[in-house]
């Protein structure tokens, strides 16, 4: 209980607080009304933990760049996002430094274990790099994304409802932000390749990253509205979202995006038709054979290939493999080549995390540039989830990220095929697909740098790591209670 005396000192300090703060909007100053926020969010962050995550899920789609408010600063973030999550990053290595305890089931898992590797070699790459200061904040904020959507996410997902509650609150939330696109592209038609790139702005920075999370989500919406094991009613809202998704991704024009829809329902057809590991390796070593064996009548066709990226549907698929004259294209290739250079200068350490943009220009070849080429490291980055980490971070970089990758897909498909419930199977099933979404578009772009991106993937790990501990081996409904509302990390 509050004692009288604590009741009214709050009363008084309350006072005090809304005299000081009417002074401050008399004088045409808002700061001090951001104080409230900022103690309602640290007191959800003490008592609420499970819950101020999961309204990050929900704020992510909406969370704005603050370059977009204020200008000529040195520094950038969304918000709220990422101040929130720095935040729960100090409390998260605050607890495990006084209680030094946390599941050791997560803790040893083979793909927690890979994510230590990589985030080790990120730490020893940032200490070397040609610039400390950006490299030292790439690391802190994936550190932040990893700890909230992987680490503490782990445990949150102890209670199978919220893996649910994971999924469908990004979903809600990013239903607004494609209807804001839609209005804002309707004033130019629909289908128009041009304004498509930017009327996602401010919320996304372009069509490109918008497109990627929203090939994330596709898999779930479409198999979700086809599983007999969810009410026929909820199906139906499931398969109306589905249709809403499946639009939204051909009026962003992000060809990247759907390309890498074709290897995930790829996997789909081969894991529910059983097809065995010794036939797919077959084929893709025959198809590996072939490409190499053929590899010059290949080239020469795409070099015929002149259709550039166009409003018309058709059009813009044609240009997929427009290798001559697409302009950007040829300035993803001028990237990565550039990006192979600069591994071949610093092949072990790298230049640095986060430092391609700014160290990228010398190693671009004239006659690879392109006229929508810059040598301000203003127009993204090295656009590969794989190669940026190679000249950033050196061999290692690329390799943990991909050894990530491969731990992941591991416990997914152990998962799916192991579990008898129907449900776990379902979540194991569409997480990987979403996931394989992502990890062939970072063949063609990189976002994890972004809490847009980072929500999805992190979080899409995490459920398939918590299946595989806390599930997988649970007949029936998964409703396994436990929650982190109280920052209880497990012994």
């Amino acid at each position: 209980m509050i004692s009288k005396k604590n009741t009214f000192c709050v009363i008084i300090f309350s006072l005090l607080f809304i005299a000081v703060n009417a002074f401050f909007i008399y004088k045409e100053n808002l700061l001090l009304n951001v104080i409230p926020a900022v103690l309602l969010i640290v007191f959800i962050g003490f008592f609420y933990l499970d819950k101020l995550i999961l309204l990050l899920v929900f704020l992510t789609p909406l969370s704005i760049p603050l370059s977009k408010i204020v200008d000529g600063l040195a520094i950038d973030m969304y918000l709220p996002t990422e101040p929130i999550l720095f935040g729960i990053l100090i409390l998260f290595i605050a607890k495990l430094i006084l209680e030094k305890k946390f599941d050791p089931k997560i803790i040893y898992h083979p793909v927690s274990i890979a994510i230590y590797f990589n985030l080790l070699w990120l730490l020893i790459t940032s200490i070397t790099s040609t610039m400390f200061d950006v490299s030292i904040k790439f690391f802190v904020a994936r550190l932040w994304f990893i700890v909230t959507f992987y680490f503490i996410a782990s445990q949150i997902f102890i209670n199978f409802k919220q893996i649910k509650k994971y999924y469908w609150l990004y979903i809600s939330s990013f239903l607004i932000v494609i209807f804001y696109a839609w209005i804002r592209l309707s004033e130019f038609g629909l289908f128009n390749q041009k304004a498509a790139h930017w009327v996602v702005n401010p919320f996304y920075n372009d069509h490109t990253s918008y497109g990627s999370v929203l090939a994330m989500y596709l898999p779930f919406l479409i198999l979700f509205s086809f599983t007999s094991v969810f009410p026929r009613n909820k199906r139906r809202i499931g398969f109306i979202i589905a249709s809403v998704f499946a639009f939204a991704i051909i009026l962003s024009y992000t060809r990247a995006t759907w390309v890498s829809l074709i290897p995930a329902f790829g996997l789909w057809a081969v894991m529910k038709l059983k097809i065995k590991f010794k036939t797919i390796a077959g084929i893709t070593v025959l198809i590996i054979i072939l490409f190499f064996t053929y590899q010059k009548q290949i080239f020469m066709k795409l070099e015929k290939n002149r259709q550039e990226s166009a409003s018309k549907i058709g059009g813009h698929v044609s240009s997929i493999s427009n290798i001559s004259s697409d302009a950007s294209n040829l300035e993803r290739i001028n990237r990565w080549n550039s990006a192979i250079r600069m591994f071949k200068e610093k092949p072990i350490f790298g230049w640095g995390p986060g430092t391609y943009m700014f160290q990228y220009a010398p190693f671009q070849h004239s006659k690879e540039k392109t006229i929508i080429s810059t040598n301000l490291g203003t127009r993204g980055n090295a656009h590969s989830e794989y190669l940026g980490p190679l000249s950033e971070s050196g061999i290692l970089g690329m390799l943990s990220f991909i050894i990530i990758i491969a731990f992941t897909i591991y416990t997914a498909i152990k998962v799916y095929s192991k579990t008898n419930n129907k449900e776990v199977r379902f979540f194991a099933l569409v997480s990987l697909l979403g996931l394989v979404t992502y990890y062939t578009h970072g063949f063609l772009n990189n976002f994890l740098d972004t809490d847009k991106a980072s929500v999805p993937f992190w979080g899409f790990t995490a459920i398939i790591v918590a299946l595989d501990v806390y599930h997988r081996n649970k007949e029936g409904e998964s409703e396994v209670s436990g929650n982190c509302s109280k920052f209880e990390i497990r012994n």
